[in-house]
C-alpha cells in the first residue's frame, strides 16, 4: 500500500515527500487558480529518478462539463496540456474534478460534454496519462457528487478508460455514506485508481468542501482507515499541513 500526501512545496516535491516518509506525492503543474500553460518543472530529473510515485492534480477552475463555451473549451485544452506535463514527470495520472452545470436541464449535456472530452482527444492519440475523475462535495447540478450521477457519467466515459479518484471528505460532505463506499463505487466504475483520504470540517451532507485532520474532523477515523485498507489503490492525504504528519502516523499505526 502506497501512502503519501499532496505537497505544499511544489518547487521541491520529492524533498517534502521524503521528509514525510511518503510513498506517493501529489502536486500541481500550474498555479491551481490560473489558466497558465505548464512550464517544465525545475525538479523534473529528481522527480523522475525518485522511487516516490507522483500524481498530478489539475487546476481548480477546469470544468469540462460546462455548457458555456468560454469555460468548456479552455478546460479541454488545460486537461490535455496538464496531462502532457504530468507525463513529463512520470506521473501515473491527472486528477480532474467532475465539474457541474447550471441546472437540472443541463445535466445530460454535462455528461455528453465529458464524453466529448475523451472522444476528441482519442482522435489526437489519447491523453498522455490516465484522467482520474474525482467525486466532488457540493452543488445540486454536479456531475460527480451523488453516486447515481457518477453512474450516468461512467455510462458516458467508462469505455474510454477513465480512472476514478475517491475523495472521502467529498463523499461524506456530498451525502454519501462511507460505510461500504469502496464496494459501492467499484460497482459503478469498476475501479478506484486513487484515494484522497481526508476528514471533513463539516457535517454529513453539508455540501462543503473543507478538509480536516483526522483528529479534528467529523468523520470517524476508523472509517477512513477502512477505506484505505480496502481500496487497493494509492492513498494521498490532503489534510491541513499542521496535522498532516500525525495523520500519516495514525494511518501507518492502524494499518499495521
Amino acid at each position: 500500500m502506497r501512502i503519501g500526501a499532496h505537497v505544499r512545496t511544489d518547487s521541491d516535491p520529492i524533498g517534502y515527500g521524503e521528509r514525510l516518509g511518503a510513498d506517493v506525492v501529489q502536486l500541481f503543474v500550474v498555479d491551481p487558480q490560473s489558466w497558465d500553460k505548464p512550464a517544465p518543472h525545475p525538479a523534473t530529473e529528481q522527480i523522475l529518478a525518485s522511487p516516490i510515485d507522483v500524481v498530478v492534480h489539475s487546476s481548480y477552475q477546469i470544468n469540462v462539463a460546462s455548457t458555456n463555451n468560454r469555460l468548456r473549451m479552455p478546460s479541454r485544452n488545460a486537461v490535455a496540456q496538464q496531462a502532457r506535463a504530468a507525463a513529463d514527470l512520470g506521473a501515473f495520472g491527472l486528477v480532474v474534478h467532475g465539474g457541474h452545470v447550471r441546472s437540472d436541464a443541463e445535466m445530460e449535456a454535462g455528461f455528453v460534454n465529458w464524453r466529448k472530452l475523451f472522444e476528441r482527444q482519442q482522435d489526437k492519440g489519447g491523453f498522455a496519462v490516465p484522467i482520474l475523475i474525482e467525486n466532488t462535495a457540493g452543488g445540486n447540478h454536479a456531475m460527480a457528487r451523488y453516486f447515481d450521477n457518477i453512474a450516468r457519467l461512467w455510462e458516458a466515459v467508462g469505455e474510454y478508460g477513465a480512472g476514478f479518484c475517491l475523495d472521502t471528505c467529498h463523499a461524506w460532505a456530498g451525502g454519501e455514506d462511507l460505510a461500504g463506499v469502496v464496494e459501492r463505487i467499484r460497482a459503478i466504475t469498476g475501479r478506484i485508481d486513487l484515494v484522497h483520504l481526508n476528514s471533513s470540517r463539516d457535517t454529513f451532507d453539508s455540501g462543503a468542501d473543507r478538509h480536516a485532520n483526522f483528529a479534528d474532523g467529523t468523520i470517524d477515523p476508523d472509517l477512513l482507515t477502512e477505506v484505505c485498507r480496502t481500496a487497493d489503490a494509492p492513498v494521498v492525504l490532503e489534510t491541513p499541513a499542521e496535522g498532516l504528519a500525525d495523520d500519516l502516523a495514525y494511518l501507518r499505526e492502524h494499518l499495521g
